[in-house]
């Protein structure tokens, strides 16, 4: 039976009380009230004191609530943070990336893409073009080298030696302009370099009339899951802004990884992976 089709009144006989007055407990918590004594939330439910006891310890036996200030208030406990982790986590990483990616765009007025990898190749699964006279040729769903592309090095970035020799057995790589790496050992390299900087930045790498400028997107374990970078209709980019562009793209690309739970305790201290 679909609950949804049924009249208000039918709904009401499927709702558990118990389970209400434990979700607006825990809705009671904000960001102004942090502790919350139990005679403070029995007189905001309005309901019996020794009510609010019983549920108090079946949160806090779950993890829900803490306690605090010697016992006599409540915090919101760690389960209710992993549930929230975990919602974000389950969201599509264009539903949190594309506010992100428009926010950017309106900043720097510049077209913002988000890539993904997909073996050999990056895929756009979200962009956001700018009201500038350049006309992209990417779309979402358009597919180009990894390798070949300052998108690519991004998501490159994890994978050791021998994972990328197992991704590009040839010897000789698929050449696309003068600075595509022609060997899996000088891509290595590259992206190596890119990984200890913390982003990427290239004029006329994949064509030479466009330049670009890409940063990481990380999970919860620390692994690039994602690009964000922003193309530039230019084979040059304007020195005096540089600087700004690289910080605003990074700072874009890092509260993406964030609202997917990344913590980077460790940021700017990157050990370089080895050759092997």
């Amino acid at each position: 039976m679909n609950n949804a089709s049924l009249p208000d009144d039918s709904q009401e006989r499927y709702i558990v009380p118990g389970l209400e007055r434990g979700l607006r407990l825990l809705g009671e918590f904000s960001r102004t009230d942090r502790t919350l004594s139990a005679a403070e939330l029995a007189r905001r439910l309005q309901i019996p004191r020794s009510t609010v006891f019983r549920l108090l310890a079946t949160l806090e036996m779950m993890g829900f609530v803490e306690r605090t200030d010697g016992g006599r208030e409540f915090k919101l406990g760690m389960a209710v943070l992993r549930l929230g982790f975990e919602y974000l986590a389950s969201l599509e990483l264009t539903e949190l990336g594309r506010p992100l990616l428009e926010r950017l765009r309106d900043d720097i007025q510049l077209p913002c893409n988000l890539v993904v990898r997909d073996g050999r190749s990056i895929v756009y699964v979200a962009k956001s073009v700018a009201p500038t006279p350049f006309a992209s040729t990417v779309n979402v769903g358009t597919r180009l080298p990894a390798h070949a592309t300052v998108l690519g090095r991004v998501l490159l970035e994890d994978l050791t030696m021998a994972e990328l020799r197992q991704l590009y057995p040839e010897p000789q790589l698929e050449v696309f302009s003068d600075s595509t790496p022609r060997t899996v050992e000088e891509l290595f390299d590259m992206v190596q370099r890119d990984r200890e900087r913390g982003y990427v930045l290239q004029e006329g790498f994949f064509e030479a009339s466009i330049s670009s400028i890409a940063a990481p997107v990380r999970d919860r374990s620390g692994k690039v899951v994602a690009a964000m970078g922003v193309t530039i209709p230019a084979a040059k980019i304007d020195p005096n802004k540089l600087d700004t562009l690289v910080e605003k793209v990074r700072g874009a690309a890092l509260e993406l990884s964030r609202l997917l739970d990344y913590r980077p305790q460790d940021e700017g201290k990157v050990v370089p992976l080895h050759r092997g």
